[in-house]
């Protein structure tokens, strides 16, 4: 206890990138640079996985499937890490990405690639909480948006080399290497933080919340189900994903803080919102690649070359948002985003239109990108604001819990949306993609006002 307090006190003035962060900021860089690498190199060759393994029915299951499962772990990882500190879950966390990662690999259908997934997600939704709270634990309030940044600008060598990276290793050694490759920055990215997680301890012992638990895994699984039984249904066969939508409106507000689903104020409003923001992104992102290849004949190096100049944008935005005075107001720039996003994201739904130059999405996917990093790590900065000392490995959990919950939903009743659509309106079933995104993103802007500028309410936990 007695370390975790001198690692967590000290002069807010201290410089951020002095000896005493570095190790830190040097650790979760390389852990943010792995999940990084990871998802841009496995989403620039997803349009070929899918082709290969008969599995564009389960596109975006592809994609969602590692965020469900991640909520089980999530849900977990919370009481876990405030207890007993982040080593424990990020070791654990990092083993399961890897192993699940390489089944993915060697998955000979689409339905075990998405099982490969799935496992991957448990892994990531455990080291995702830990590195949260090693940002709440190891810097002073007013270093926390710079750390952020800091997971933000992982993603920025990756997306300069990964999209190009990967279709170089698709073209000469098959997609399968793609996914191979990631495991190897798991065993430097844990070495490399491991010396500060010692400074880290737990002070308490640790009992699972068994309830908790069994709503994440009927929340994780119903969303699983809508993917894996919507994707081939037509008509009365779209019952079953209609019953897991259900199961899923039913167990995942039992997950997050209360009125978290109706829009309460402060926490509640904060955790939606970043979720409603994800979602619109990563709703849009999972199928550029597919109509950028459908639609315009991009090998997955060209088509991913967009996800390189996202992840630039988000970084930039990310910088802006914790550097800039005039973006001082945490809710004004979260309001910004939003709109960036929404913007954005309606000027890249033309990349369908081999008519119009491809300057236009590519500006557009840059203004979408410049919106996330915008508003994405404000909120995260301002749920730290709203939790109380012990209950920063919590609420990080609900945050994420909701982020991984409702982004998964979303590309699961995509899922379904799109395979309906496909063999009707091709050209439909992708621009309905992204105008729904672009509309999630409005509805964040229309929202922002619950976020409560100018005040914060007391701190809730996800307990009570």
């Amino acid at each position: 206890m007695q370390a975790e307090h001198q690692v967590n006190t000290g002069p807010d003035r201290a410089a951020f990138w002095s000896r005493r962060y570095l190790p830190t900021t040097v650790g979760l860089f390389t852990l943010a640079f792995l999940f990084a690498f990871e998802s841009l190199a496995v989403g620039t060759v997803m349009p070929v996985v899918a082709r290969e393994l008969d599995g564009l029915s389960l596109y975006g299951l592809a994609f969602g499937a590692p965020m469900a499962t991640a909520v089980v772990t999530i849900a977990l990882a919370g009481g876990w890490t405030d207890a007993r500190g982040p080593a424990p879950a990020l070791r654990t966390g990092v083993t399961l990405f890897s192993v699940g990662i390489v089944a993915a690999a060697l998955a000979p259908s689409m339905v075990m690639l998405v099982l490969g997934r799935s496992l991957q997600g448990l892994g990531a939704g455990l080291a995702g909480v830990a590195m949260y709270v090693v940002i709440a634990r190891a810097y002073p309030q007013s270093l926390r948006a710079k750390a952020f940044t800091v997971l933000s600008s992982g993603w920025v060598f990756p997306a300069l080399v990964g999209p190009a990276l990967a279709g170089w290793l698709n073209d000469f050694l098959g997609w399968r290497s793609v996914f191979g490759a990631a495991p190897l920055f798991a065993v430097a990215a844990y070495a490399g933080l491991a010396p500060v997680l010692r400074k880290l301890p737990g002070s308490k012992a640790w009992r699972p919340n068994y309830v908790r638990t069994a709503w994440a895994v009927l929340a994780a699984g119903g969303v699983l189900g809508i993917g894996l039984t919507g994707g081939e249904a037509t008509g009365w066969a779209l019952l079953p994903a209609a019953a897991c939508a259900a199961l899923v409106l039913l167990s995942g507000p039992r997950l997050l803080p209360r009125r978290t689903w109706t829009m309460g104020r402060g926490l509640p409003a904060t955790i939606l919102l970043r979720g409603f923001i994800g979602a619109a992104f990563v709703g849009a992102e999972a199928y550029l690649p597919l109509a950028l290849s459908v639609h315009r004949g991009f090998t997955p190096t060209q088509a991913g070359l967009l996800l390189t100049v996202s992840a630039v944008a988000w970084f930039a935005g990310s910088l802006a948002a914790a550097n800039l005075a005039v973006l001082a107001n945490k809710v004004a720039r979260v309001r910004l985003g939003a709109l960036l996003l929404a913007v954005g994201i309606g000027a890249t739904a033309w990349s369908v239109d081999p008519r119009v130059s491809i300057l236009l999405p590519v500006l557009g996917w840059a203004v979408a990108g410049a919106g996330i990093g915008m508003a994405f790590p404000t909120l995260s900065v301002l749920m730290l604001d709203f939790s109380a000392e012990g209950e920063e490995g919590t609420n990080s959990s609900s945050l994420q819990v909701n982020d991984n919950l409702v982004q998964s939903l979303w590309l699961a009743l995509g899922t379904v949306a799109f395979a309906l659509m496909l063999p009707v309106a091709p050209l439909g079933a992708f621009i309905g993609a992204f105008a729904s995104a672009a509309g999630l993103a409005a509805a964040a802007l229309a929202l922002s006002g619950r976020l409560a500028p100018g005040r914060l309410d007391p701190p809730r936990s996800a307990r009570s």
